[in-house]
């Protein structure tokens, strides 16, 4: 089984990144977390994240302090289609996103 892990910069700032870290097992995923995140202070925030723990593909929405205020199961039928659906959310939602936790903090 092999493992990637990398970041891919969204918005212009750099201060808004995805997190990813998929596990496979002959070139197709069996696992992975693709996490939304913005610099703050001198670390990184997750602010939303599709993962596969607990055994199925989902969404966490995370508040500041970093608990999942809402959890969604996907309904796909493969995980490359939930890992590409994933990707493709949070880089076309991340500032609404952000601005959401943003307002969550407040």
């Amino acid at each position: 089984m092999g493992e990637k892990i990398f970041v891919k910069y969204v918005g212009d700032e750099g201060d808004i990144r995805l997190r990813f870290r998929i596990s496979t097992r002959k070139g197709r995923p069996v696992g992975f977390l693709v996490q939304l995140e913005i610099a703050l202070g001198k670390g990184w925030k997750p602010v939303v994240r599709y993962d596969t723990a607990h055994g199925f593909a989902h969404r966490d929405v995370l508040s500041p302090t970093g608990k999942a205020i809402e959890k969604r199961a996907l309904r796909l039928s493969t995980l490359e289609e939930a890992l590409e659906y994933a990707e493709q959310d949070l880089t076309d939602r991340a500032d609404w996103y952000v601005e959401n936790f943003r307002r969550m903090k407040r």
